[in-house]
């Protein structure tokens, strides 16, 4: 028999009567938490492995990121960093949204007996991200030629090395999306959260150790290395796995239907992704590397209380999936209100850490660096608007919504290259801050209205617990 009790009956014996009592409740809420087999349990469960893979990705970049800006300097570092952050939204971007499509049809399928179904997606999602992802390089280098003289000309060799990395980043998120549609989250996120930055690392040493100068190239080079060997590992991995669910067998496939899902989701995504970088892009635009390096650190520091979303919402899409096929609406509702409230309340407290911390960590880059101490007081707010409200935009999606969220996001993400071209010139680092916040406080706002409008649930973490109408 499973030990349900198992850590109360410990407490009983190894702590004094009445401070096993006094704690007995938490203990038993624990519990439930770890061998529950309800759906709120297991989304908490998720929620917590992917928050603990999230908390160690972060803390391994923050570390990457500063042994590359102390190698480098601010100068060659906001070279990487822009390079970088172009690089992955293009790699984001070259699945096509395919990588959520996955996640939302798995689990229907498996529910509904749909092996055939089910291997036939499983089965599409690396062939196309491979395809669409070559496609995008091509035009990426094509693009550079012709716009070579519109850039400075120590970007042009970092930008022709990191589009090579784009097809392998596709193929992580097909991967990624693999793992969520059955629930394997630590399979997930681990590869490119904790063991690709890993990877970044420690090829990058290795090579300043064989005489390669610290340079935005030499990064760029670990980086397509580290991103390559961590994608394969990861391909590998999950075909095994993915065998013991689903054998060998006939595959049916409905491409037309896959893409005709996939393409609202990619605009979610991809204005999404430029939301969330545009800050960066435009600062790499209209300013300096020394001032793109300087911002991209802030924000390292600020992700620190930001992937409290990104983990929620990695948990609990495939969640939102099943329960809206399973058709108990009142489960569905409660489950998706209760997302808001694991999404606030940490990011408020790691918040709050990190506006009393920020100054050592940004000086961990280098001293010039706490020059960016002021901005982490603009940002947070940014992150709680965001956090207040949830995964909204995985509810939509997971909902059939995703025409209207690509639209709410494409209106934020107006409001924020409009306030970043009025606002960088007047304040430069702290305009492009509080063009963020604006931004994201509209993104929040706009996206819990079109919950509460199209399913009926208030997704607000102050709202009061009441009935949702249809």
């Amino acid at each position: 028999m499973p030990a349900k009790f198992q850590i109360t009956s410990l407490a009983e014996k190894i702590l004094p009567a009445r401070l096993a009592e006094q704690l007995r409740p938490f203990l038993l809420r624990a519990e439930s938490l770890f061998s529950g087999d309800d759906e709120q349990a297991q989304a908490k469960r998720s929620s917590l492995i992917a928050f603990a893979i999230r908390i160690a990705g972060a803390a391994l970049a923050l570390l990457s990121q500063v042994v590359l800006a102390r190698l480098m300097g601010s100068f060659e570092f906001g070279i990487y960093v822009l390079v970088w952050t172009v690089t992955l939204i293009l790699g984001d971007l070259a699945c096509f949204g395919f990588h959520t499509t996955i996640i939302r049809y798995v689990p229907q399928y498996l529910q509904k007996n749909q092996t055939n179904d089910a291997r036939g997606i499983l089965r599409t999602g690396p062939v196309f991200a491979l395809i669409s992802a070559s496609a995008i390089t091509l035009i990426a280098i094509a693009v550079l030629k012709i716009l070579s003289a519109e850039f400075e000309p120590y970007y042009w060799p970092a930008f022709l090395i990191g589009v090579f990395c784009i097809p392998a980043i596709a193929l992580g998120n097909i991967s990624d999306g693999t793992a969520r549609s059955q629930g394997w989250i630590l399979s997930a996120l681990s590869p490119g959260y904790v063991l690709r930055p890993l990877m970044m690392l420690l090829i990058f040493v290795v090579l300043l150790l064989t005489g390669w100068e610290a340079r935005a190239t030499t990064a760029l080079i670990a980086a397509f290395a580290g991103t390559g060997f961590t994608v394969i590992g990861q391909q590998i991995f999950l075909r095994n796995r993915i065998s013991k669910v689903l054998p060998k067998g006939a595959s049916h496939y409905h491409l037309r239907e896959w893409i005709k899902v996939s393409l609202p989701i990619f605009l979610i995504e991809g204005f999404f992704f430029l939301l969330i970088n545009i800050d960066v892009l435009m600062v790499g635009r209209m300013m300096e590397p020394n001032s793109v390096a300087l911002y991209f650190a802030v924000t390292k520091v600020l992700a620190l209380a930001h992937f409290v979303y990104f983990a929620v919402k990695s948990s609990v899409a495939q969640r939102y999936s099943q329960l809206l096929h399973s058709g108990d609406k009142e489960a569905f509702q409660n489950f998706a209100r209760n997302s808001a409230r694991w999404t606030f309340w940490p990011s408020l407290l790691l918040g709050l850490l990190l506006l009393a911390g920020g100054w050592p960590l940004l000086a961990l880059f280098g001293h010039e660096f706490t020059q960016g101490y002021p901005l982490l007081f603009i940002l947070i707010f940014g992150v709680i608007a965001r956090a207040s409200v949830g995964p909204c935009e995985s509810l939509l999606s997971m909902s059939g919504n995703q025409n209207i969220c690509a639209l709410l996001y494409a209106l934020a993400l107006i409001v924020n290259v409009s306030l970043n071209l009025t606002l960088i010139p007047l304040l430069g680092l702290s305009g492009a801050a509080i063009a963020t916040v604006c931004a994201m406080a509209t993104e929040a706002a706009a996206l819990s209205y079109a919950v509460r409008k199209y399913l009926g649930i208030t997704m607000f973490v102050f709202a009061p617990s009441a009935k949702t109408s249809g």
